[in-house]
């Protein structure tokens, strides 16, 4: 990816300057990579920190230099995430960000950022999940990746194709935007219902159900798997749906809905589907991660330190 950036100069005016214009192009680097907004931002704080403390005049180019902390930075974080996520109670999904006001997250096109996505990216390594962010969502050369890695251009372009491959096995060719609306209003509907029938038409056999919640009472501690007994959870609990307000949202650049109980949020979801219909539904209940949501929805990405 080619950034014309003039030479960084001693000011810290030129340093706030030059890191505004590509704050978001680092956060959506770090999220990528880490599939969380609070540790996709304190990553770009850190290097905000190290970027006043650097030597700038020296920097030939800041697009390179703030990249590479921010891929490293973020890849030693994925590592130690990795640890904490053995003791996560039951499924574990990426944090939904909203993006009505920031479509690409800073990516010149939206590739690896819809949940489900970001989902199958955890099963590679950290380093192999930068390598693909780089090259598919911001088109970075492969000699760039390889300064950014410390990594041989051939060694790069073997993890990069490793990586499609291994992303080819896990995903299914996907509806369009407004069939995926479509289909998240009609499930929503009949969920509320307690349509079994219609759930049972929407979702395809192999259907799963994944409830986010680390824990909390009324999440799914493990995956619900078939069509069948993922329409009966959507539908079993009546009262989950009773006096609940629900709104659209969208999120990783699909639609989705953030329940609200009493005036609080408290529950995102939404699905991935194909053509034969609904496979995946997501249910974040994780109070932390709903919270980073509604605050994603106003994400500053102008000064730094905000």
């Amino acid at each position: 990816m080619h950034l014309e950036t003039s030479p960084a100069e001693g000011t810290l005016d030129d340093a706030v300057s030059v890191f505004v214009e590509l704050r978001p192009r680092l956060f959506g680097i770090a999220y990528r990579v880490l599939g969380s907004a609070v540790e996709a931002e304190d990553v770009v704080q850190e290097v905000w920190m190290r970027w006043q403390r650097t030597d700038r005049s020296v920097v030939i180019s800041p697009v390179a230099f703030l990249s590479s902390t921010t891929t490293r930075l973020a890849i030693n974080v994925a590592q130690s995430a990795r640890v904490r996520r053995e003791t996560y109670i039951g499924p574990w999904l990426p944090e939904p960000v909203d993006t009505s006001d920031d479509p690409a997250v800073g990516a010149e096109r939206a590739e690896a950022l819809e949940l489900a996505l970001l989902l199958v990216l955890e099963k590679l390594t950290p380093t192999e999940r930068a390598a693909y962010v780089l090259r598919e969502a911001f088109d970075y050369a492969y000699s760039e990746i390889a300064d950014i890695l410390r990594l041989s251009s051939v060694n790069v372009r073997q993890i990069v194709s490793r990586a499609r491959k291994h992303l080819a096995a896990g995903r299914r060719e996907t509806v369009d935007t407004v069939e995926h609306r479509r289909l998240l209003e009609a499930f929503v509907s009949a969920a509320q219902n307690g349509d079994v029938a219609s759930l049972e038409a929407l979702l395809t056999p192999d259907a799963v159900s994944l409830s986010d919640g680390n824990g909390i009472r009324g999440a799914a501690r493990v995956p619900v798997l078939g069509r069948a007994r993922v329409a009966n959870l959507s539908t079993a609990t009546r009262r989950f749906w009773h006096g609940v307000d629900i709104r659209q949202v969208e999120a990783n650049g699909r639609s989705g809905v953030l329940l609200h109980r009493d005036g609080q949020p408290t529950t995102f979801m939404t699905l991935s589907a194909s053509p034969e219909g609904i496979h995946q539904l997501m249910w974040v209940f994780n109070p932390s991660k709903v919270s980073a949501f509604v605050n994603s929805r106003s994400r500053h990405v102008g000064a730094p330190g905000a």
